[in-house]
């Protein structure tokens, strides 16, 4: 089969589209498959936003003609990337379906041979060792940090479980022992290891059920963007205490208020809401409660596509470590972004400030807010996918009910 493949950015550019549009080229290559691929030559993420400004020069060949797309002709030829994969195995391997794609590696009896699982292990590690290591190192010394802190304080997955690799649900691996894997729930068979969908935890398929309605349900709603990032100013709104009391406010108390009273309180998600000081708590538009998250979450909302990444590592290991580690990177985005659109003053901490009390400021927020937006869709898609995969193993009909909120 010729494939053809469009993607906004390629390796060596960085992030979750690249790097899933890559493994996916590899793994059709690998099945015998003739990829190529069609990418822009931006490497760097601001380039694909820069209006009528050249884009630094790309890694790739640009072919005669030139224009705003270009193939990647190294990467489908002779320059290596997919090309020595096909060499390599040509059409002869059986490749079992991606585990990356979100729906537990096609069933019982997929296998991933050694060669690949490793090399999936070996790349997982790589890639999430640098924010667990940044993790300890910070608590060793018992220094804080008002953004990076929150991804493991308040959301409760510590740095040893975020460097556990797992393929996900219902996926073989061969020759693979309990040595080779963390988790205590991959059983082990005559070819290797595998964790199956069949086998998770009983009393928790109603967590399913709820999850799989939530998720379907935000989903479906449409992106709103007119919070303007005023939740944290709200946690500080005519209350001497602050959550960071080792970080200085940008402006005065004064100010920071003036900056409330001036702009619609418009929060839609609960767990920032909750937060808000009591002066701030009733000029929010909606009276937000727990039992209601689930009827103003929406996907523009910056905390909510942060919350992805709880998502995942609740099911984890049965959430593939792929997933997992796409969720929590967007969760490091949303944060930056949340806190840089804060009252604090993070320069100490080399973060330039949204700054929300200007025209300018907001304009930015809600730029880097769809700019988000964008990103999380297919992480929650994915999420959504293991999830009802998950839950249809484990309920005689695989239904999931209506959700109400």
């Amino acid at each position: 089969m010729h494939v053809a493949q469009f993607v906004q950015r390629y390796p060596p550019a960085l992030g979750g589209s690249e790097a899933y549009t890559a493994r996916l080229c590899e793994y059709l290559a690998a099945r015998g498959d003739d990829v190529r691929v069609w990418t822009s030559d931006a490497v760097e993420l601001s380039a694909m936003w820069a209006r009528g400004e050249p884009n630094p020069p790309s890694p790739f060949p640009k072919k005669e003609g030139g224009g705003a797309w270009l193939e990647d002709s190294d990467r489908s030829r002779d320059g290596g990337g997919v090309a020595p994969l096909l060499d390599r195995h040509g059409s002869s391997v059986q490749a079992p379906p991606p585990s990356f794609l979100g729906k537990g590696g096609g069933g019982l009896g997929s296998a991933l041979p050694p060669s690949a699982w490793r090399a999936a292990r070996g790349a997982h590690l790589a890639r999430v060792a640098p924010w667990a290591e940044d993790r300890t190192r910070r608590m060793a010394r018992h220094e804080k940090h008002p953004v990076y802190d929150f991804l493991f304080e308040y959301y409760s997955f510590r740095p040893a479980h975020l460097l556990r690799w797992s393929p996900g649900p219902d996926v073989l691996l061969e020759g693979a022992t309990r040595d080779d894997v963390a988790w205590a729930e991959f059983e082990a068979t005559d070819g290797g290891l595998v964790l199956r969908a069949e086998t998770f935890p009983a009393h928790r398929v109603s967590y399913l059920r709820w999850a799989v309605g939530y998720l379907d349900a935000v989903l479906a709603r449409e992106p709103s963007f007119a919070c303007m990032g005023l939740h944290e100013w709200a946690m500080v709104y005519k209350d001497p205490n602050v959550r960071h009391p080792y970080v200085p406010l940008r402006l005065s108390r004064a100010e920071t208020d003036a900056v409330v009273d001036s702009q619609a309180l418009l929060c839609t998600h609960y767990d920032a809401f909750r937060f808000f000081t009591p002066a701030a708590t009733p000029l929010n538009r909606w009276e937000l409660a727990r039992g209601t998250t689930g009827a103003h979450d929406q996907p523009g909302c910056v905390h909510a596509n942060m919350d992805l990444y709880r998502f995942a590592y609740k099911i984890a290991p049965f959430c593939p470590s792929e997933l997992v580690a796409d969720a929590f990177e967007l969760a490091r985005s949303a944060r930056e972004i949340d806190m840089r659109a804060s009252p604090y003053d993070l320069s100490g901490y080399g973060f330039a400030p949204i700054k929300i009390e200007t025209r300018t400021g907001r304009e930015e927020y809600v730029e880097r807010q769809r700019e988000l937006a964008h990103r999380a869709r297919p992480v929650r898609e994915r999420v959504r996918e293991v999830y009802h995969h998950l839950l249809a193993a484990r309920t005689p009909d695989g239904a999931a009910p209506a959700f109400r909120d």
